[in-house]
């Protein structure tokens, strides 16, 4: 689960990409605790360079059924925002707010957030609870 305070641009753009990078094969939620009327554009724009369309997503609040539903919650900046329950891995990943930037400076986000998606995937595959899920 990714976790944002609008869960309109970062948030997002890290669930577009474990979608598609992990075929399918990893179940994706994310939220945010004051979620925004609709998805920041520019994040829009930036994934659909990629090939990603993330335009179906919706800004959803989150809730503490879809935080315990989660096996890894991934918060960028909600601060203490997010539940905290026993047996979750947790990761706070210090992201810039792509809200009001330009495209170049959401490409960044993008690319940053590519790159650690890259690397949680096979960890997400191997952990325990994925493979008992198969």
């Amino acid at each position: 689960m990714f976790v944002c305070v609008h869960n309109a641009g970062r948030s997002q753009m890290a669930a577009g990409y474990l979608r598609e990078l992990s075929q399918g094969r990893i179940e994706v939620r994310s939220a945010g605790s004051e979620p925004a009327d609709q998805l920041n554009p520019v994040a829009v724009q930036a994934m659909a360079e990629e090939g990603i369309d993330i335009t179906v997503a919706v800004p959803n609040i989150l809730t503490t059924e879809a935080v315990k539903a989660s096996d890894v919650v991934i918060t960028m900046g909600c601060g203490d925002a997010c539940p905290i329950f026993p047996g979750k891995r947790y990761e706070d990943w210090e992201l810039p707010d792509p809200a009001g930037q330009g495209i170049d400076a959401v490409r960044a986000i993008r690319d940053d957030i590519k790159a650690r998606i890259q690397s949680l995937i096979p960890e997400l595959l191997e952990s325990p609870d994925h493979q008992q899920q198969r």
